[in-house]
């Protein structure tokens, strides 16, 4: 099968307006969209749109239409159909997705990756799925004139509400290898002016996919998903108590853009 795991180090630098870093470990599925139905068979930890340990649910991903999103389709269908709006048909090519999974009905996924191929197993494109703490969500389209050998390189205007502490009128810059035995994934921050000013990435080792394995990182990340927004607020503290400048949600609307599921602060 093509679906495993990789254990794997987040690290985040802020270089300016003051330095602040820090890392830590987790783990993430690298799931063949094809071979969910399969591995929730398969895998006494593992299901697809019911209660587990961990559990893939079709809703916590990218849907369409925005506005009325139709629940009768699954996530590889949803991809597929963004895809085609691009002009891109990858037929029966495989869609590759690196995520967090529901965990004890759990879910909070600041970021996905999904890699897509063409029927002759060849990379098409990366698209790029980040989620706020407002639940809101943003596709980034990382296509075939972005890839340079095994990498997506983009670097993009954000329109997005990630951080109170950082403006929306900056850059992402993404790098994205395409995993394989490692991991290495980087997404910069650039001012308007240019100047790079955050650094993260995500780096790792492929593991099997299996119960064992499953039941090996749910107790040694426990409650992952919970810690990951646990950590994302006590980090944010951090900030604050370093009077970084705290920029509100409703301030600057016009720089929120092409949001799915916008946030209805009223």
């Amino acid at each position: 099968m093509n679906s495993c795991l990789y254990k794997a180090t987040v690290m985040h630098h802020r270089l300016a307006p003051k330095v602040h870093k820090f890392h830590y470990d987790i783990f993430m599925f690298y799931l063949d969209l094809d071979e969910i139905d399969e591995l929730s068979k398969k895998l006494k930890w593992m299901s697809r749109n019911a209660f587990n340990l961990f559990n893939f649910r079709d809703k916590d991903h990218l849907q369409f239409p925005a506005e009325t999103p139709d629940q009768t389709k699954n996530t590889r269908q949803h991809i597929t159909d963004y895809l085609a709006g691009k002009g891109i048909i990858i037929g029966k090519g495989r869609i590759m997705l690196l995520t967090n999974l529901c965990t004890l009905g759990y879910q909070f996924n600041p970021v996905s990756f999904y890699f897509c191929y063409d029927e002759d197993n060849k990379p098409v494109c990366s698209l790029v799925e980040i989620c706020n703490t407002f639940k809101e969500m943003k596709p980034y389209f990382l296509g075939a004139e972005t890839r340079e050998e095994n990498r997506y390189k983009l670097n993009i205007p954000k329109y997005f509400y990630v951080s109170p502490f950082i403006d929306m009128d900056t850059r992402f810059d993404f790098d994205l290898e395409i995993p394989d035995e490692k991991l290495r994934i980087k997404i910069d921050d650039y001012s308007k002016e240019g100047d790079r000013f955050f650094i993260s990435t995500l780096s790792g080792e492929r593991k099997p996919l299996t119960d064992k394995t499953l039941l090996f990182y749910f107790l040694s990340f426990p409650l992952i998903t919970l810690k990951v927004i646990g950590l994302i607020h006590w980090q944010a503290i951090k900030l604050w108590m370093k009077k970084l400048p705290y920029h509100k949600k409703e301030s600057n609307k016009h720089l929120q853009k092409e949001v799915l599921r916008p946030y209805n602060s009223s």
